[in-house]
């Protein structure tokens, strides 16, 4: 019986030594929690998307707060969340831009023609990695749906061989654009009017062999543009939405008719 109650009053005093360290601890290592860390996670969509660069919502509130990361650094967030998130950090939120996916092709089905038969894993990674050239343009979207797997907001879908995004549902996170083994992906103001929809750099008759909605680098939209919104660079048309006001002019006269509203 001795025995016993000698064994329990040593642990009770372990027990008492241990608790009294790890209360030391404690006080010792404690750090005091930011309000604002909580505040600004609040203020978040909740996602935990990815977009930001950062592996989540949490993380993401705490780089805000330490000032590792801007406050807009959420691709996700709306005007009105960037805006409470600047008031809690004390600084000016500033005007957002809101940034939507934009798939740089049009070669559907009809436009472009298989080159072989893949009977690999449906995944657009995958067959690039198969070392296969699956179209006879290059440069076209693969339309296995990467994309449409990673987009947490269903905004992207394949139609037609091709992926599309949709600019109503999009939060211009940039999943999608990630996973795009071809990068065939941007992210575009939300309020640009018009895209050029390929990525082919070829020249025109090389482009015409492959596919009937390529663009050819034929300047004519280029001269069209009364805004000096299109610039043409390596056989390839592209729009500045900062200064084109979609007039539509380039869109009428393109040979192609690649040139289309986002």
């Amino acid at each position: 019986m001795q025995e016993i109650i000698i064994a329990t009053f040593v642990v009770g005093v372990v027990g008492l030594l241990i608790g009294a360290a790890l209360v030391a601890a404690g006080k010792k290592f404690y750090v005091e929690a930011d309000e604002r860390e909580a505040a600004v996670r609040a203020s978040l969509p909740g996602n935990n998307c990815g977009g930001c660069g950062y592996a989540g919502c949490d993380a993401v509130a705490a780089a805000i707060v330490n000032g590792e990361a801007e406050i807009t650094v959420c691709p996700v967030c709306s005007s009105q969340a960037v805006e409470e998130i600047g008031a809690i950090m004390g600084v000016d939120a500033g005007e957002t831009l809101r940034r939507v996916a934009l798939v740089k092709c049009a070669g559907t089905c009809d436009k472009t023609s298989p080159k072989c038969s893949y009977t690999g894993i449906r995944d657009c990674r995958a067959a690039v990695l198969s070392g296969l050239s699956l179209w006879e343009c290059d440069y076209g979207c693969l339309g296995f749906g990467s994309c449409v797997e990673a987009c947490a907001f269903d905004a992207i879908r394949v139609k037609d061989g091709v992926a599309f995004a949709d600019p109503e549902k999009c939060t211009g996170c940039g999943r999608c654009a990630a996973v795009c083994p071809k990068q065939l992906i941007e992210l575009v103001p939300a309020d640009q009017k018009l895209a050029v929809r390929c990525s082919n750099r070829d020249r025109g008759p090389e482009v015409k062999k492959v596919c009937s909605a390529g663009c050819l680098g034929c300047r004519i939209c280029e001269k069209q543009c009364e805004h000096g919104a299109i610039l043409v660079e390596n056989n390839l048309a592209r729009i500045d939405g900062a200064l084109c006001t979609g007039c539509g002019t380039c869109m009428e006269k393109c040979p192609v008719h690649v040139i289309s509203g986002i």
